[in-house]
Parts: C-alpha cells; structure tokens; sequence
C-alpha cells in the first residue's frame, strides 16, 4: 500500500512540475515557435461561434494558406446551422473541387447559450469537456485557432490537458480576443489567459490592460 502510495505521489509531483512548465513556456511566448519553422502542413481545428463570432473568424480564416494549414476542422455548437454553411460557402470559394477539399465540420453540445446564467452554464460546460475529449484525441491538432465564443473553453482546455499528460504535445492555441472587447476581456479570454500559447487582443486599450497580467499578449489591431 506504501509503495503505490509513493508511485501516485511521485507521479502527481511530475504533473505538477510539467504542468508549471507549460505555465511559464506559454507565459514567455516559448511554446509557439514550433509551429512557425514548419515546412509540412498544420492540422488545424478553427472553433467557431456564431454571429460576430463567425464572421469575423471567417475574415481571419480566409487569409490562411490552405496549403499550409491543412486539413482544417471546423468545431461548431451544435444548434449553430448558420456557422455550418459560411464555413461550407467559404471552403466552396476557396476549393470548387469536392475531391480537393480538406475540410470537415465537427459539432458538439453548446458549453454555454447567450444569456445563460453562470451558474447553470457549469454543467452545461461539463457536458461539452467530456463530449471534447474523443474529439480533440482522435483529431490531434497541431494548432488551435479561437476567438473566443463559448465553445471554445471545453475544447482548449482538453487540448491543454492532453498536452500536460504528453498526449499530444504538440497541440498550440492561438486565441484572438472579438474586435468588440475594447476595455474587457470575455469570460472566455479570462479563462484562456494563462494557458494559451499565444493570446491577441484588437484594441490598444485592452492590450494596456491585460499585460499586467501576461506581458506577451500582442495587438495586431482589426482583424
């Protein structure tokens, strides 16, 4: 009993130490060098939200180089149908040729609805945690790309924890806070914060803000 006693201790001190190790390469903007020396393609999964959500992901989305970020998953609430087809319309403009396209929509259960109260989005939340992690083992991105809907806290956060238990390390999240937070973070920024590899706000006002928090948040202005 004393011995795997020890060998449970002994592992969660090794989780620990790995888990402040992410901490501090994510803080120092270490951990997102990987991805810019590649010269093979990305595995990308984009989560979108809906409304401003998608539009503005769409903006962000239509500037990649297919050829680089690809094959490309979209993660959608699964009540979001208007999402489903600016993605498809979007994939269509890009590559004609069904044959071509290295795309594929993904659905899970809504974390949390607009104007859900907090309190009764934590089950909700939980509900899409354990919906996301099949999904994010099975998909193994290589990059995340969010800008902050609700849907995006289960899936960052499994990815997050696959990578502290060497499950798939090299998984990199990139959020980029909606053009509409000028002074204050979403609730999902505030929950991404510290463990995103690299975290981009739109306003000079918020970047001021939200570096005495993390000092490698970057402002690239609209997007």
């Amino acid at each position: 009993m004393a011995f795997f006693s020890s060998i449970l201790l002994f592992a969660g001190c090794l989780l620990l130490v790995r888990f402040i190790y992410l901490l501090i390469s994510v803080r120092r903007g270490q951990s997102g060098s990987a991805l810019s020396q590649r010269s093979t393609p990305v595995r990308t999964m984009i989560v979108m939200g809906s409304g401003g959500h998608t539009a503005e992901m769409m903006r962000i989305v239509e500037r990649l180089d297919c050829e680089r970020y690809s094959p490309r998953q979209y993660v959608l609430a699964s009540t979001d149908k208007t999402s489903v087809v600016k993605v498809i319309e979007s994939e269509i403009r890009r590559e004609p040729d069904p044959e071509k396209q290295t795309y594929e929509i993904i659905t899970i259960p809504r974390s949390r609805d607009v104007h859900q109260s907090y309190v009764s989005s934590i089950a909700t939340t939980a509900f899409a945690l354990f919906n996301c992690v099949p999904l994010v083992l099975k998909a193994r991105p290589e990059l995340i790309l969010t800008n902050g809907p609700g849907t995006c806290v289960p899936v960052c956060l499994v990815a997050f924890l696959a990578r502290l238990l060497f499950l798939n390390t090299k998984c990199r999240i990139v959020f980029i806070e909606s053009f509409c937070r000028v002074r204050n973070l979403s609730l999902s920024g505030r929950i991404l914060l510290y463990i995103v590899d690299m975290f981009v706000v739109q306003w000079p006002e918020l970047l001021e803000k939200t570096s005495t928090t993390r000092t490698d948040v970057r402002c690239f202005g609209r997007l």
